[in-house]
């Protein structure tokens, strides 16, 4: 089965915890701490893979999970690192943030590896915290919690050229006159429901290109199979358009308006691609008076008539691919912003938000207080009060104070409630 776009999520792994311990050996007086860092959880990476060709094995495995790093152990031992997952997908397969739908990566080519959810580090086991003012530190970190998303894989296929037309134009014929490819074909609308690739080898040149599934009026809005088509060719650097002469009632011009219409509803630059008009089907009776009138309609516009049943004008149209795919350079689907530069906003510096649901409630929130709280292992008097001093130096007592806070009011952080004290 062609499985196309998938939602998946993946979790990364959890940092294993630092350890709290003290070395006790015998003749060892005043041994000091030996409380161990916890291991880094498991990243996960996509990988573009040449041997698959469909999302399919996503079908039922939506989510990916990495496994935890090992806790930090005793006498210094650092936890085990988590093993990365690493999760192959198919050579042309975009990854985008479900929430906004924001671009991540585009994996087309052979072995290209993208990470997609960072592993937590490991939290720091005591003896990190020794000093000289503090020799037996009773204080440890959690590991960094592993990040949870949702992505969209999409999957574009890679060809240099797209066939596309109405249903039944002879789409898939010229594919298989063309090329070693075997579409079904048949003489009924929508026989091609999925992409179609053939590989054109002509004087001593080659060039990938895909039948697409048909298009319909309003293909650009989800109708037929126009989505699952267009999706497909915005890879493409050429665009071979095919309009039917044949003997079947169709207006060659409103067929052709029809296409061109649904490439520039859809965006994304298609109607500015290179594109062959092919006039198909014309050893068909009729034939030549519709190509007069479609030629008329496009006065400026080169057409190649051809016949994919007697070979009439393929060499030609091989030709003008060939030339015309000289022409084009080859640029990328997105373009992919500078990693290393990043604009920072007042958003950026909020370390945390508190919010006032009710009387006498206050709750602390933010990705950045989370994540340091998730962190502070509070299971001991010095872990708390490394917390609380925490809240204190960025502003958040002062934060309360400001709205009202009184004595005995609850303050909530997470899983964590405790109670105002001015």
């Amino acid at each position: 089965m062609f499985i196309d776009r998938v939602i998946i999520e993946v979790r990364s792994g959890k940092g294993g915890d630092g350890a709290i311990a003290f070395r006790r050996e015998k003749y060892v007086p005043k041994g000091g701490p030996s409380g161990g860092n916890g291991g880094r959880g498991a990243s996960i990476y996509l990988r573009a893979n040449k041997t698959i060709n469909t999302l399919f094995n996503f079908r039922h495995s939506k989510t990916i999970i990495g496994e935890d790093g090992e806790k930090g152990g005793s006498k210094n031992q650092y936890g085990k690192y988590a093993i990365d997952v690493y999760v192959d997908v198919p050579v042309g397969t975009v990854v985008y943030l479900e929430e906004g739908k924001r671009f991540l990566v585009d994996l087309d080519r052979d072995g290209k590896t993208f990470k997609v959810a960072k592993g937590g580090r490991g939290g720091r086991g005591n003896t990190c915290f020794k000093s000289p003012t503090n020799r037996a530190p009773k204080i440890a970190e959690n590991g960094e919690p592993g990040e949870r998303k949702r992505l969209i894989l999409e999957l574009k296929l890679l060809a240099d050229v797209g066939v596309v037309g109405l249903p039944s134009v002879g789409k898939s014929t010229l594919l298989s006159v063309i090329s070693s490819a075997r579409p079904e074909i048949a003489d009924y609308p929508f026989t091609t429901i999925i992409p179609n690739l053939g590989v054109v080898y002509h004087k001593n040149k080659s060039f990938v290109v895909a039948d697409l599934p048909g298009l319909i009026k309003g293909a650009h809005q989800g109708r037929g199979l126009g989505l699952q088509f267009l999706r497909h060719i915005e890879r493409c650097r050429l665009i071979i358009h095919v309009v039917d002469m044949g003997e079947n009632g169709r207006d060659p011009i409103e067929d052709y308006e029809t296409i061109v219409d649904e490439l520039n509803q859809y965006g994304l630059g298609l109607i500015k691609r290179r594109m062959i008009v092919v006039a198909s089907k014309m050893d068909e009776e009729g034939a030549d008076k519709k190509l007069d009138i479609l030629q008329k309609h496009l006065k400026n516009t080169k057409i190649i008539p051809i016949s994919s049943l007697s070979d009439e004008g393929i060499d030609e149209l091989l030709d003008e691919c060939i030339k015309l795919l000289d022409e084009i350079p080859l640029t990328p689907l997105y373009e992919v912003e500078d990693d290393e530069t990043k604009v920072y906003t007042l958003d950026d510096e909020k370390e945390f938000v508190i919010l006032h649901p009710e009387a006498h409630r206050f709750v602390i929130s933010g990705d950045k207080i989370i994540k340091y709280y998730k962190m502070t292992n509070i299971s001991t008097d010095e872990g708390m009060m490394k917390l609380l001093s925490h809240f204190r130096h960025i502003g958040i007592d002062d934060e309360l104070e400001r709205m009202g806070a009184k004595n005995g009011d609850t303050v909530e952080i997470c899983d964590f409630v405790f109670d105002y004290v001015e």
